[in-house]
C-alpha cells in the first residue's frame, strides 16, 4: 500500500499542506494548476468585484469544466484508438489472406513450371523419335 504524502504547497499566496497518496511532484503540479486559474481569473475585472463565495464557485465551475473537457477528449481518444486497433487488425487479416494467395500462386507457378518443363521434354522425346523414323 501507498504511504501518504503531506506537501506544503502554496495557493493564492497562502501555504497549505496537502496530504495524498501520490507524490509529492504530482501535490505540486496540482497546485500550479490552482494557481494558473486563480491567474486566468485575477485578470478580469469583474472577479475582483464579485464575492469570495461566488469567486470560489466561479473556479471551482471553471475546474469542472476542464475536467469534463479532458475527460471527453480522453473518451474520443479512446474511441479513435479501437477504431485504429480494429483497421490494424482488419489489414492484417487482409494481409494474411494476401499472403496466403501469393503463395497458393507460387505453388501454382511452380506447378506449371513443372508442367512446362515435362512438356519441353516430351517435345524434344517426341522430335527424336519422328527424327529417327525419318
Amino acid at each position: 500500500m501507498k504511504n501518504m504524502n503531506d506537501t506544503e504547497v502554496l495557493i493564492d499566496g497562502r501555504k497549505y499542506t496537502i496530504c495524498g497518496f501520490e507524490s509529492d511532484e504530482y501535490l505540486q503540479q496540482i497546485a500550479s494548476y490552482i494557481n494558473r486559474k486563480f491567474t486566468e481569473f485575477k485578470k478580469k475585472d469583474y472577479y475582483r468585484r464579485l464575492d469570495l463565495d461566488l469567486r470560489n464557485v466561479l473556479l471551482a465551475i471553471n475546474i469542472a469544466d476542464d475536467y469534463h473537457k479532458a475527460k471527453k477528449k480522453v473518451r474520443e481518444y479512446k474511441d479513435e484508438n479501437e477504431i485504429k486497433d480494429k483497421l490494424i487488425l482488419d489489414m492484417k487479416h487482409e494481409i494474411i489472406g494476401l499472403q496466403e494467395t501469393a503463395k497458393k500462386s507460387e505453388e501454382k507457378m511452380e506447378e506449371l513450371e513443372n508442367s512446362l518443363e515435362d512438356a519441353e521434354k516430351k517435345i524434344i522425346e517426341l522430335e527424336t523419335r519422328l527424327k529417327q523414323k525419318k
